[in-house]
């Protein structure tokens, strides 16, 4: 990622804000147990930069003001846990000049606050039974000194930037997606009954690592036979036994930016009579709404029809006999957008525009036959309508059972 574009992304948000408007974003810290690193995706966005602990602040007056604030180094340490990002490395890397240290932050941001009328920051969303995130303890703190100041969660203004992809975005979910799609093949290939579910994970999560990339986009679901009917079956544990499909929900993360890809195939080779009748119908309904996706078309509308066309195929296979009485099998929305989230920024109800990615997802799920269907793709809305972004990862019958 070159700093010219991380920029360009920072000159467009704060284009979104009014004078003596503030951004603080705050950088993830680093876990409390033995995992990669992971950073805040907002930070990440507008910075380019994986380090723990930093903090950006973004305040509009007559000019902008950007200040990157970044641990400091301290070369006693430097044995035990290496160097800290200098100055001069954060300025290179991020296109930021004004680069100060974190044990100057709380000195600073005061001059910043008391001249603010509102401050955006990556509050997230949290329940009232969990702890304070870093975000939610500075606004607390912020409100106690400034009690003028308007606090709100980012999420809003960041919507217009990280929901519509550039070039550089989409090569990297590309880049996601295909390496995704490597592993799922190698799964198909080498799955047999009798493994473990989490074996065909190990298949994946070889494949993702193998490749360079340090994070899968959310926690990979293996789920045989009558597992593939628990929506976010994690537990990956269980024995695929004969004649059971097995279901994939999986995608790595390249750069930050995550795949989402769903497939199921039967682990023996061959569909059962009763199997093909059901992914058939899922396979079918996949088609029809990535066919819907281009510009202007909303989100509610992808989902009304699917329902639609899921009601037709549950009476079909005669599992309902009254049209409302769908949800028992299909309990899901046919999809998200996708992005440096797996479910990424970006409303249930949003108008399709140039440049989104989202998912399209429908499936059917059958507890008391042991049968769960999902097939996913990833979908890129262009100008003349769409691009399949996961095209190339089997989904016909004939290509599963071959």
């Amino acid at each position: 990622m070159n700093s010219k574009l991380l920029t360009d992304r920072r000159t467009k948000l704060f284009k979104q804000l009014k004078t003596k408007e503030s951004i603080v974003v705050f950088a993830a810290s680093l876990p409390h147990y033995p995992r990669n690193f992971l950073q805040d995706k907002n930070f990440k966005y507008l910075t380019g930069l994986d380090i723990p602990d930093a903090v950006l602040v973004i305040y509009k007056n007559k000019q902008p003001v950007i200040e990157l604030f970044i641990e400091r180094g301290i070369p006693e340490m430097e044995v035990w846990v290496g160097k800290k990002m200098t100055k001069k490395e954060a300025a290179e890397a991020s296109g930021i000049d004004k680069i100060s240290y974190l044990d100057e932050f709380e000195r600073k941001i005061g001059n910043y606050m008391a001249s603010s009328t509102k401050v955006h920051t990556n509050t997230g969303y949290n329940s009232i039974d969990k702890t304070f995130n870093k975000p939610q303890d500075f606004i607390n703190k912020i409100k106690q000194y400034f009690p003028h100041i308007f606090a709100m969660d980012m999420t809003k203004i960041m919507i217009p930037l990280r929901s519509v992809k550039t070039k550089w975005e989409i090569e990297q979910m590309q880049k996601a997606i295909d390496v995704t799609g490597e592993g799922i093949k190698n799964i198909m290939k080498r799955s047999k009954v009798g493994m473990m579910e989490y074996e065909l994970e190990a298949i994946l999560q070889y494949e993702v690592t193998r490749n360079g990339f340090n994070h899968m986009g959310f926690k990979s679901i293996v789920a045989a036979g009558k597992n593939a009917a628990t929506l976010h079956y994690e537990q990956n544990n269980c024995k695929i036994g004969k004649d059971e499909m097995v279901l994939l929900d999986v995608g790595a993360a390249c750069n930050g930016y995550s795949a989402d890809i769903s497939r199921t195939f039967p682990v023996s080779g061959k569909f059962t009579k009763r199997q093909k009748e059901v992914y058939s119908e899922v396979l079918n309904i996949n088609k029809k709404i990535i066919k819907m996706v281009k510009p202007g078309v909303g989100m509610k509308e992808l989902n009304k029809k699917t329902v639609e066309l899921i009601q037709k195929a549950l009476i079909k296979l005669k599992l309902i006999k009254d049209k409302k009485d769908y949800f028992t099998y299909y309990m899901h929305s046919v999809g998200h957008h996708l992005g440096m989230d797996t479910h990424d920024i970006g409303a249930r109800d949003s108008i399709l525009k140039i440049g989104n990615v989202i998912t399209v997802e429908p499936g059917i799920y059958i507890a008391e036959e042991g049968i769960g269907v999902r097939i996913e793709d990833d979908i890129l809305v262009t100008k003349t309508g769409y691009k399949v972004l996961s095209e190339n990862i089997p989904k016909e019958v004939d290509d599963l059972e071959s």
